[in-house]
């Protein structure tokens, strides 16, 4: 395996690489958008380095890759396929059955496909299709982006041909030798979001210029107990002279809609397509701790208040946030005391604008902004 080792990531000028091109690669996994938005960030990298490749996304049907990944213009296979169910046991009694029909699944998509590579994300697709390409002898890569490996990633890196992993320290997950640190990637369109003027942006929330804006974030789902605590401090918000974007996610919308009526100064929404607008209006930021949200976080140097969601698996948000914290890079509310320290933190942040440039600077070092395309051009250099 030593050829494995010398996998080139440096060239990432974004020009064709040399070679036949026209490649067909398979991109598994999905569940979150922490998962999906980096499968497309690397597709669209492939695409750039080689406009004749064939791309195919395998996800697990009824999850958001099967609606956000046709949206990016690519086409999804689904899987019937779930994850364990730690919450009701019960319910995992089909679990073996669903895996092995899953698995009859991908060797009908890869039969007629017929993949050069497999990119594995994260999430249930990721497992069934790496593992069946592996047993077919196809090169596999696999994109971890937590600093805490999943257990399913860490079973199958030992038989890929590449890691790409977020942060160092992942020898303890993966072979030394497979791994590449190279960040997470981010869609150019955050990246871009420094482009946008402040004005502009509040105006975008139909908020005004002059006062501190606030961006609450639970991930496409919600975070129940965030979107609690700021529906019971929004008049605190607005006293202390705050306005608030508030992404509830789409559990309980309605619910939180409610809470902001009549409120002046609050953007409320389940979904804001446009998180370039959003960052660009943001002084402090609330967010759970996945690692696409403190990827896009450190590209867009904003001050952070994380509140890790403690249910994840091997607890890896926490893992997340406190790589950060630790470098005095962000702040962090655990999940169990939102509720009485959330908002006075966040509003004692909001007045304190040192505090804010330390944050802000110290962020910055972990923005990276090219991880896509350093992933692209690896993959395609095994190929050529």
């Amino acid at each position: 395996m030593s050829g494995e080792k010398t996998i080139a990531v440096s060239d990432v000028s974004g020009s064709p690489l040399r070679g036949r091109g026209g490649h067909r690669i398979i991109i598994a996994g999905g569940g979150t958008g922490g998962h999906i938005f980096p499968a497309i960030a690397i597709a669209n990298a492939l695409k750039k380095l080689d406009s004749r490749a064939e791309i195919l996304f395998v996800g697990a049907k009824g999850k958001m890759e099967m609606e956000k990944v046709p949206q990016a213009g690519y086409e999804i296979k689904g899987l019937d396929i779930a994850g364990f169910n730690r919450s009701s046991l019960i319910k995992n009694i089909w679990l073996p059955f669903k895996l092995i029909k899953s698995f009859f699944q991908v060797r009908s998509i890869m039969n007629a496909f017929k993949p050069q590579a497999v990119v594995g994300v994260g999430g249930y697709s990721t497992f069934p299709v790496l593992r069946l390409a592996q047993a077919k002898g196809i090169p596999t890569f696999i994109h971890e982006s937590n600093s805490f490996a999943g257990k399913a990633n860490m079973m199958l890196g030992r038989g890929a041909t590449a890691v790409f992993v977020a942060s160092g320290g992942m020898e303890k997950f993966f072979p030394k030798d497979k791994i590449s640190v190279v960040g997470n990637p981010v869609r150019p369109v955050i990246a871009k979001s420094g482009n946008i003027g402040k004005g502009e942006a509040l105006g975008f929330f139909g908020l005004e210029e002059g006062k501190p804006a606030v961006l609450v974030v639970g991930g496409s789902l919600g975070a129940r107990s965030i979107n609690e605590a700021v529906a019971e401090g929004l008049d605190a918000l607005i006293s202390a002279g705050l306005q608030v974007i508030w992404q509830t996610g789409k559990t309980d919308a309605a619910k939180w809609v409610g809470a902001a009526n009549g409120k002046k100064g609050i953007w409320v929404g389940d979904f804001i397509t446009q998180m370039e607008q959003a960052y660009a209006a943001a002084d402090v930021v609330i967010s759970r701790a996945g690692a696409m949200a403190i990827a896009e976080l450190g590209v867009v140097k904003k001050p952070v208040v994380f509140v890790p969601y403690p249910f994840a698996a091997e607890d890896h948000q926490t893992a997340n946030a406190m790589h950060l914290v630790n470098d005095h890079a962000a702040l962090l509310v655990a999940d169990s005391e939102v509720k009485e320290n959330l908002l006075p933190t966040v509003i004692e942040l909001a007045k304190d604008i040192i505090k804010q440039e330390e944050l802000k600077s110290a962020i910055a070092k972990h923005g990276v902004v090219n991880a896509d395309e350093k992933i692209a051009t690896a993959i395609l250099n095994v190929l050529n």
